[in-house]
């Protein structure tokens, strides 16, 4: 009897997981939680271009319309030539630097496919405001980098069927790296002491804490500030301080009166709201909120009347 019993259980068991096999397998929806991709949601992630150009979309743009569209939304940051403002990173330049001992990592002097600029000003720029480019705009901006590292001529038209054609001059240079996985056994002898390390140059707004001789004055220097710019500095110093710290794509700077009063001659509802919905201009670009979306409207709010009176 024990023998039976113990024989039934189990082809019960076997029948109640093969209707389970059977039943998940119809229903990929069975752990409850999300849904099924769109072909369209697929299609806003699938973006990579290759080498061989796979991945472009149809499109064209010169060099001619990219000066423009370049001049406007990337020398604030990469400089009227591509060489670079600040610590941003220069785009031109940099020729048989790659031996010395800080070699100038340029397009033309390090970049091994020109799929990979037309991918990154697609995918990540112009910083601010990401991915707000259209297609054309991509194929000139790029078109006009190139030219700008003598790689095309100044009549150029960048397309889908030609970008894969373009030799950079550095692509030989790299290869497959073949060496084997290794783990390393972590040193932590003979480190520097943090203390004594001095940071002789920073890039505004990516290392703020070595800002101190530029940064503006806290709010408990200037006591005259109202309670909703005390609240702003908060959202200014984690969400606003990289583009409004330097002047990023036309981004009006702290301390600067007369751009922000000529910003605010159209009002200050017209600055906050433009704050907030964002803003695309002669003067510049300003994403909604300035792409941090978990803002409130009255934390944006704050953080211009912030911008605004600490003047």
């Amino acid at each position: 009897m024990f023998s039976l019993n113990k024989l039934l259980i189990t082809l019960t068991l076997t029948a109640l997981v093969s209707l389970s096999s059977v039943a998940f397998a119809a229903d990929d929806t069975h752990y409850g939680i999300g849904e099924k991709a769109t072909a369209e949601q697929i299609a806003g992630w699938d973006i990579d271009v290759r080498p061989d150009g796979k991945g472009l979309p149809k499109g064209q743009g010169s060099v001619m319309q990219g000066e423009a569209m370049y001049e406007a939304k990337c020398a604030s940051c990469h400089g009227l030539f591509g060489e670079g403002e600040g610590r941003w990173p220069p785009l031109a330049g940099g020729e048989d630097s790659l031996t010395e001992d800080r070699p100038d990592k340029t397009v033309g002097s390090y970049w091994p496919y020109a799929s990979t600029l037309w991918d990154y000003i697609n995918r990540a720029m112009p910083f601010p405001a990401p991915q707000s480019l259209t297609v054309t705009e991509v194929y000139a901006i790029t078109a006009y980098v190139l030219y700008l590292n003598d790689l095309v001529e100044d009549d150029f038209v960048l397309t889908q069927t030609n970008l894969a054609s373009i030799k950079m001059p550095n692509e030989q240079n790299f290869y497959i790296d073949n060496r084997p996985d290794t783990n390393n056994t972590r040193c932590m002898k003979n480190c520097k002491d943090p203390s004594k390390i001095v940071v002789i140059q920073s890039l505004r707004g990516i290392t703020p804490d070595q800002e101190t001789e530029t940064a503006p004055e806290s709010s408990e220097a200037k006591p005259n500030l109202s309670e909703a710019t005390i609240a702003g500095k908060a959202t200014y110093d984690t969400s606003c301080f990289v583009c409004h710290g330097s002047g990023i794509a036309g981004a009006p700077k702290i301390g600067d009166k007369e751009v922000w009063g000529k910003r605010l001659g159209a009002g200050m509802d017209t600055v906050v709201k433009h704050a907030i919905n964002g803003y695309v201009g002669d003067n510049g670009v300003m994403p909604p909120k300035g792409g941090n979306l978990t803002l409130s409207d009255e934390d944006v709010k704050n953080a211009v009347h912030y911008m605004v009176e600490a003047q």
